[in-house]
């Protein structure tokens, strides 16, 4: 992606990115539209079921409608759409978890109880049972209709990832190596009829000796529970036993992984790292797919469903934040390729580094949470479910007609 010779242009509450040289997009009315140029010259090395492009350039848009929510005090810590996608919750610094609307954003009420920041969140498949961990040492669990706390369970330390299991029989809860205290990851079985009831003592709990765990998630039918490491690697545990089956050196050494997330059906993951790499692995494996370079170092990473993108967030350190503009500060959301690993496109607006993303289950929108407080929901317009690669347009066209029947003299036989 080109780097140089951009101006921004504010409207409304986003940005819009244009490159210098001239373009027919320049000629548009003003609209909420980020534009970039990518260049196709250096992929001459693509899968063998892609047609190889030509040394062309496309210049492509995606329009977004963002709507900002200011709803926390202090830095975001993680935001999750449900199952459904209709409902959006976010935690922060200010130990405030709130519930939205994600197609307005309006805010439907808060859920009250943690004494120290909430680190993160998560929402059953039915939209019943809400799970926060926080710096205060316990996971809760909440009805969503009412708000009200359930069950708490209580550790010796922060809790820094929690995350139901792809059946919501199970809870998983990530908890800091502090105070001589191991780092652990330990799971707990849900009654899905009344939460209240669930097990209070963990049915597995796997101890991190080498380098603590900071965040995790499960495989695709609860096969494996996936952990990411202080040290930059990634463990695959046996989801029943807990038993180590494989660890890779993910990331450069000594730089951690901040964030894991999978794809909707579980068999592969991206995670995000202070490398400044967001890689894709294949779950059994763990082998890598794909790379995605930035300039910063990123703290979350996400898969959108329907398009091959990747987007990913991050920024400079938020102690240097004061001391440079936002621009410096590289404070966007990046779209990257999934299956080229090329960057595509940037959305600015934030003021502080990205320290969450989510997308929509359908891949209707994303949205993004900040260390400076605000969330920023962006619904994706028409124009970028249109998008496409002269390489994919010509993959299609192709498909398309070795579908067709047989015509001879221009009549199907």
């Amino acid at each position: 992606m080109m780097e140089s010779n951009y101006f921004f242009h504010p409207i409304v509450d986003s940005r819009i990115l244009h490159p210098a040289t001239p373009s027919p997009f320049l000629r548009l009315p003003p609209a909420l539209l980020l534009q970039a140029t990518v260049d196709f010259a250096h992929w001459s090395q693509l899968a063998s079921y892609i047609v190889k492009p030509s040394a062309t350039a496309l210049t492509f848009a995606i329009m977004v409608r963002p709507v900002l929510l200011r709803c926390h005090e202090r830095p975001l810590t993680q935001i999750k759409y449900n199952n459904d996608g209709d409902l959006l919750f976010s935690v922060g610094k200010d130990q405030v978890v709130n519930c939205f609307f994600s197609h307005n954003g309006e805010r439907l009420g808060t859920y009250v109880g943690h004494s120290g920041a909430p680190w993160t969140v998560d929402v059953n498949s039915t939209s019943t049972l809400l799970a926060t961990g926080a710096a205060d040492n316990t996971i809760r669990l909440w009805e969503v209709r009412t708000g009200k706390c359930i069950k708490v369970w209580e550790f010796l330390t922060a809790v820094k990832r929690v995350e139901f299991s792809e059946d919501d029989a199970m809870l998983l809860g990530v908890t800091e190596n502090r105070m001589g205290h191991a780092g652990t990851v330990q799971v707990f079985r849900i009654d899905q009829e009344d939460g209240s009831k669930s097990e209070s003592e963990p049915v597995m709990t796997i101890t991190e000796r080498e380098s603590k765990a900071t965040v995790a998630g499960w495989s695709y039918l609860n096969k494996f529970i996936i952990v990411g490491h202080e040290d930059g690697s990634v463990s695959q545990y046996d989801a029943k036993s807990g038993e180590l089956l494989h660890q890779v050196t993910a990331h450069e050494k000594g730089f951690s992984v901040n964030d894991i997330q999978f794809s909707n059906d579980r068999t592969y993951f991206v995670t995000a790292c202070k490398d400044k790499t967001a890689k894709i692995f294949d779950v059994d494996s763990l082998n890598v797919l794909k790379t995605f370079m930035a300039n910063t170092p990123l703290n979350t990473a996400a898969l959108t469903p329907n398009k091959d993108f990747v987007i990913v967030g991050g920024g400079q350190a938020a102690q240097e934040v004061t001391t440079t503009s936002a621009r410096q500060g590289r404070f966007e959301a990046r779209f990257y390729h999934a299956v080229f690993e090329d960057e595509i496109g940037r959305v600015r607006g934030h003021f502080g580094p990205l320290n969450t993303i989510a997308v929509h289950p359908e891949g209707t929108s994303y949205a993004s949470g900040s260390e400076d407080g605000y969330v920023r929901v962006h619904h994706f317009e028409q124009s970028y479910f249109d998008f496409r690669y002269e390489v994919e347009r010509e993959a299609e066209r192709k498909a398309r007609q070795a579908q067709m029947p047989e015509t001879a003299n221009g009549i199907a036989v």
